[in-house]
């Protein structure tokens, strides 16, 4: 697949998220755990690949970031999960007290409670 490229969103001591463009396209996710000498991810794709599509960004994957974490002849195994995937939303935590939320009524909230 030409013009592919892998940006990190997120890193932890045992795990990585990882964003797939195509050109200026999201095609997909990866997310990899590393577990003792198994190393597994979930490869989500926003589309329909082809299987040699798809067994060649597990072989980027694995070249670009698992092989300079854990070389093949190092690790039992790395196990991919592939996914067709399609984004419907994004949830995050609000920054702002929950009293700002205009329109919710945390005492209405409350009253209903005590109605059950």
């Amino acid at each position: 697949m030409n013009n592919v490229r892998l940006n990190r969103l997120v890193r932890t001591e045992s795990s990585e998220i990882y964003l797939i463009w195509r050109n200026n396209e999201r095609i997909g996710q990866v997310d990899i755990h590393y577990a003792a000498g198994t190393i597994y991810a979930t490869l989500l794709l926003e589309g329909d690949f082809a299987p040699e599509q798809e067994e060649t960004l597990v072989a980027m994957i694995d070249e670009d970031i698992v092989s300079s974490y854990m070389p093949r002849f190092e690790r039992e195994d790395f196990v991919v999960h592939v996914f067709r995937a399609e984004e419907i939303g994004r949830y995050t935590d609000p920054s702002m007290d929950l009293d700002d939320i205009e329109g919710f009524d945390f005492e209405d909230e409350d009253e209903e409670e005590d109605k059950d």
